[in-house]
């Protein structure tokens, strides 16, 4: 990545993914979140790049890998503004905003340390509620609501 004045040059990619608009604070979380620190596929990132939404971002450039709808789940949950970008033949074919979902299962941990979730092998279910601007996570089971910024997004592990 080299920066010329205004422009940012990256080096393009022929097929694969791009994260853009992740908070320049979580681009470490997302990089855990999708384990890529065990990907084959080569990646490219960039971080506290200029913009104009979050004042500072970070970008991740992946060859060869498409992301599943629950991956993008777990970024969701720390960065819910980012963009994803599929690119074919170096051209972007379909651009979105990454959303968190209604439901989130088997994505995050409970933060009550006596949720039965946190003792047997139980798959966590959460609520997402927003009110008033702030999202918190809502567990079904022992009902306990997490701020989203609180919340443990566990790894693609």
């Amino acid at each position: 990545m080299e920066q010329k004045g205004k422009e940012l040059k990256v080096s393009a990619i022929e097929n694969g993914t791009v994260l853009d608009h992740i908070p320049a604070d979580q681009l470490f979380k997302v990089i855990n979140i999708l384990d890529l620190q065990h990907s084959p596929h080569p990646i490219t990132f960039g971080t506290n790049l200029d913009s104009k939404m979050l004042g500072k971002k970070a970008i991740i450039k992946i060859s060869g890998k498409f992301f599943k709808d629950e991956e993008l789940n777990r970024v969701a949950l720390v960065a819910p503004s980012a963009n994803v970008n599929i690119i074919r033949n170096y051209e972007v074919v379909e651009k979105r905003k990454i959303a968190i979902p209604e439901i989130i299962e088997g994505i995050a941990k409970c933060s009550n340390p006596k949720c039965v979730t946190n003792h047997q092998k139980i798959k966590t279910i959460f609520t997402v509620i927003t009110h008033n601007g702030a999202t918190k996570l809502h567990c079904h089971y022992c009902e306990k609501e997490t701020p989203i910024e609180n919340v443990e997004v566990n790894s693609m592990l």
